[in-house]
C-alpha cells in the first residue's frame, strides 16, 4: 500500500493543485505563456517558504535554492546555447548553398524533391534545433508546392512534423531530450546517451515519415485561397548602382543573347563606362573594372547576391562621412537592411542623395530606389529624389533606428532584417560541426561544447551579441525555469510516486509492456495540451518511479518520456514548429487535430510492438 506522511501529502496536493491551474492556464491562453510561467514560480516559492516541506530531522527539503535551481540547469544552458549556434547558421547564410541547389532540382522534378526536402529536415532536426531549420525551409516549399501547383496547407504541416520527426533521433535533436536527460542525471547519476535512443527513435520517425508524406496531405483541407496572400513575393523593382571592381564576380561576365543570364532575376539596365551609355539589348560587352551598372531587381534577389558578393557595394554612396576612415561599400557583421519612403514634404523632394547629403546624416547607405510610376534607367546618384520614392538603405542598427525621428523619411519597420554575410558561412559551419562531433563522441559534455560554441560564433563575426540575444528565447527559459520547479515539487512532495503507483494500480497484473504502452500514450496525450518541454521535466521522475514498481529498467521508461513528449503534433501550442508553419498554410486547430491524433496513436502503436520486442519485455 503506498503512503504518505499526513504532512506532506498536503504539500502534494497543493503542488498537484498548483499544477493543474498552471495547465490550464498554458491551454487556455488567458495569459501569456511568460506570465504564467512567472505566476507558477512565485506560486512555489511563496506555498513553500509560508509552509516549508521539512524531514523527521527538520531539514528543509524544498529550499528556494532548489525551486530557483532550473535557471542554471545545465540542461536549460545547452538548449540556450544550441539556439544561439543554430542562428549562427541562419545567420551567415551556411545553408544558402543547399537550398539554392534543390530549388534548382526542383524545377525538374518538384514531387520527388518535396519528399528529399522533407526527409533532409527530419535529418538535419536530428542534430540542429528545430526551429531554425523549419524558418529556413518554408520558403523553400512554398516555392516547390507553388512549381507542383499543391496547396500550401499539403506540404506545410508535413514540414513540421518531419522537424519534430528528427528531434527524436540523437540526444541533441530536441531541448526535451537533453532535459530528460538532465532529470535523469539529476535522479539516478547517468543520464542519456547521445544515440541511446536512436534506434526506437529512426523506428518511430521511418513509420511517421511514410504518414506524413502519404497520408497526412490527404487528411489536410485545401486552403490556398486564404494561404497565397501569406507567400507572395513583393514584385516591386529597385534600382541599384553596383561597380565592376578586379577579382569580383562581374569582372568578365559576357552577355548571351543582348542580356547577362549569369545574373539570375536581376536585370541590367545601363553600363556606364566612361563616357559612354549602353542599354539593352546589348551586344557582344563584356564587363571590365569601373563599369558602373545600374540594376534592378527586388530586394531578395538583391539580397541573395549581396550576401554572395558583398564587394558589390563599392562605389553605391559618394563618400565616407567626416572622420569615417572605412570605406562606405564595406559590409560589416551587425548590419541591417530596411525600407524608408521618402515623406510628403521632405526636405529631400527634388534632389539627389548626394545633395540631400543622406549617408552624411543619418550614415546609412541607400542600396536603392524604387519608383513605382515609371521605369528609371538614370545614374542612382544623379536620381531626384520624389515623394513616395522607396529606398532600400543599409546600416546598423542603432543609425536604421534613429531614422524614427527624421522628419524627412518614414522607415518602414517591418521590412528590417539582418544583412548575412557569406564569407562566415565556412567558418559557421566549421563551428557547427565541431558542436555536434565533440557531443556525439563524448569528448566534453554538451554544455561544454555548446557554451565553446558560442564563444567561437561570436568571436568569429558569425553573429554580433545582439543576434546573439535574439536567438534566447525567453519563453523558453522561463517555461522550462518554471516546469523544473514543479518538477522539483512534484519529486520532494512524492507526487511523482504517486502518480507512478495510481498507473501501476490500473495496469496492476498485466505487465511492463502494458504499464509502459499505457505510460507512453498518456505523455503522447499530455505533451498536446502543455508543452513537450514541461511535459518532459514533469513526467521523468514519473518514469523513473513507475519502473521501479514494475521491476524494469528506468532508462526504458525515461526514452518513452523523450519519444511520447515529442509527439506534439495534434495541436500548435504543444511544439513551437506547429506555430510557424500556423500562418504559412493558415491551418485553423482543427487541421492539427485531425492529421495530429492519427499520427500520435500511430506511434503509440508502434512504439508499443517494437518495445515488447526491443526491450523483450512482457
Amino acid at each position: 500500500m503506498f503512503l504518505i506522511d499526513p504532512q506532506i501529502q498536503i504539500h502534494m496536493w497543493a503542488t498537484f493543485g498548483i499544477i493543474a491551474i498552471a495547465i490550464g492556464f498554458y491551454v487556455t491562453e488567458k495569459l501569456s505563456l511568460e506570465i504564467t510561467s512567472l505566476g507558477v514560480i512565485g506560486s512555489l516559492l511563496v506555498f513553500f517558504f509560508i509552509f516549508p516541506l521539512q524531514d523527521s530531522a527538520g531539514i528543509d527539503l524544498l529550499t528556494t535554492r532548489r525551486l530557483l535551481a532550473g535557471f542554471a540547469d545545465p540542461a536549460l544552458i545547452a538548449v540556450l546555447c544550441l539556439l544561439v549556434i543554430g542562428q549562427g547558421m541562419v545567420q551567415s547564410g551556411a545553408l544558402d548553398e543547399v537550398v539554392r541547389v534543390l530549388l534548382t532540382r526542383g524545377i525538374k522534378f518538384p514531387r520527388l524533391i518535396i519528399y528529399v526536402v522533407l526527409a533532409l529536415v527530419l535529418l538535419l532536426s536530428a542534430i540542429m534545433n528545430n526551429t531554425p531549420v523549419v524558418v529556413m525551409f518554408i520558403p523553400i516549399l512554398s516555392a516547390l508546392a507553388a512549381r507542383l501547383g499543391k496547396s500550401l496547407s499539403h506540404v506545410m504541416i508535413p514540414l513540421s512534423y518531419a522537424a519534430i520527426l528528427g528531434g527524436s533521433l540523437t540526444l541533441i535533436g530536441s531541448s526535451t531530450n537533453l532535459l530528460v536527460s538532465g532529470a535523469l542525471e539529476s535522479a539516478t547519476g547517468t543520464g542519456l546517451g547521445f544515440f541511446d535512443f536512436t534506434v526506437p527513435g529512426a523506428v518511430l520517425a521511418g513509420v511517421g515519415f511514410i504518414y506524413i508524406i502519404f497520408a497526412a496531405p490527404r487528411l489536410l483541407k485545401d486552403r490556398s485561397s486564404l494561404a497565397g496572400s501569406y507567400i507572395r513575393e513583393s514584385g516591386k523593382q529597385f534600382l541599384v548602382q553596383a561597380e565592376v571592381i578586379p577579382g569580383g564576380f562581374l569582372a568578365g561576365m559576357k552577355t548571351r543573347a543582348g542580356m547577362f543570364p549569369d545574373l539570375k532575376d536581376l536585370t541590367i539596365r545601363m553600363v556606364q563606362r566612361g563616357e559612354t551609355s549602353y542599354l539593352p539589348p546589348y551586344e557582344d560587352i563584356t564587363l571590365k573594372p569601373g563599369d558602373i551598372l545600374v540594376i534592378a531587381g527586388t530586394r531578395k534577389a538583391l539580397t541573395r547576391v549581396l550576401k554572395k558578393s558583398p564587394e558589390l557595394l563599392r562605389g553605391i554612396v559618394e563618400e565616407s562621412p567626416a572622420g569615417k576612415a572605412e570605406p562606405p561599400g564595406t559590409a560589416r557583421a551587425g548590419q541591417m537592411l530596411a525600407e524608408a519612403m521618402i515623406a510628403p514634404a521632405s526636405k529631400m523632394f527634388g534632389r539627389t542623395l548626394k545633395q540631400a547629403g543622406f549617408h552624411n546624416l543619418t550614415n546609412c547607405i541607400v542600396l536603392g530606389i524604387q519608383r513605382r510610376s515609371r521605369m528609371l534607367r538614370a545614374d542612382l546618384h544623379s536620381t531626384r529624389l520624389e515623394s513616395g520614392d522607396v529606398l532600400l538603405i543599409m546600416g546598423l542598427p542603432d543609425d536604421i533606428m534613429a531614422l524614427r525621428a527624421n522628419k524627412d523619411v518614414v522607415l518602414l519597420e517591418w521590412s528590417t532584417e539582418d544583412l548575412p554575410l557569406a564569407h562566415h558561412s565556412k567558418m559557421a559551419t566549421g563551428i557547427f560541426t565541431g558542436v555536434v562531433a565533440l557531443a556525439a563522441l563524448g569528448a566534453v559534455p554538451i554544455v561544454v561544447a555548446a557554451l565553446i560554441g558560442v564563444s567561437f560564433m561570436i568571436g568569429g563575426g558569425c553573429l554580433n551579441i545582439r543576434q546573439a540575444g535574439r536567438a534566447v528565447d525567453r519563453r523558453i527559459v522561463l517555461l522550462i525555469g518554471a516546469a523544473l520547479a514543479m518538477g522539483a515539487a512534484l519529486s520532494a512532495t512524492g507526487g511523482a510516486e504517486f502518480l507512478a503507483h495510481q498507473l501501476v494500480i490500473l495496469t496492476e497484473g498485466r505487465g511492463a509492456l502494458v504499464t509502459l504502452s499505457a505510460f507512453f500514450l498518456l505523455v503522447a496525450i499530455i505533451t498536446n495540451v502543455l508543452s513537450n518541454n514541461a511535459t518532459a521535466v514533469l513526467f521523468t521522475p514519473i518514469a523513473i518511479s513507475l519502473a521501479a514498481g514494475v521491476g524494469a529498467d528506468p532508462k526504458i521508461f525515461v526514452i518513452a518520456v523523450v519519444l511520447a513528449a515529442n509527439c506534439s503534433f495534434a495541436s500548435p501550442i504543444g511544439y513551437q514548429t506547429n506555430l510557424l508553419v500556423m500562418a504559412p498554410g493558415h491551418y485553423r486547430f482543427s487541421d492539427f487535430a485531425r492529421a495530429g491524433i492519427i499520427l500520435i496513436f500511430l506511434m503509440w502503436g508502434t512504439f508499443t510492438v517494437f518495445a515488447s520486442w526491443y526491450y523483450n519485455l512482457t
